[in-house]
């Protein structure tokens, strides 16, 4: 990882779920943690696609899953996959209850169709 310094260990995500998603009244289908700000964006997979958006829009470019167990890295500006990296503060994911996708109540039945490929 290279650009170590877009990321900062001590700042907590921003919340449980995605939130630009949480604003909206909307969903998503995988939650990214912005290494730098801590911000929560839902994945290309999602509808809105919020994760790739705050990096467009702030240039932050390095996200770390926020999904349980997992502990991956995506640097957006080197399209590059990093398989582990610092630990960042906690809780470094969504809470194990919270339903994937999420959240609880404003799923869709047929949310499958909506999703990205």
């Amino acid at each position: 990882m290279t650009d170590t310094d877009a990321i900062r260990p001590d700042v907590p995500p921003s919340g449980a779920g995605c939130a630009d998603c949480d604003a909206a009244g909307g969903w998503w289908f995988h939650l990214r943690r912005c290494a730098t700000c801590g911000h929560i964006g839902c994945c290309d997979s999602s509808p809105a696609q919020h994760a790739t958006a705050h990096y467009k829009a702030t240039g932050h470019p390095l996200v770390r899953s926020f999904e349980p167990d997992e502990e991956w890295f995506w640097d957006y500006s080197g399209d590059e996959l990093y398989e582990s990296g610092p630990e960042l503060a906690p809780p470094v994911s969504h809470p194990e209850d919270q339903p994937v996708p999420g959240p609880a109540g404003r799923v869709p039945e047929d949310w499958a169709r909506s999703l990205h490929r």
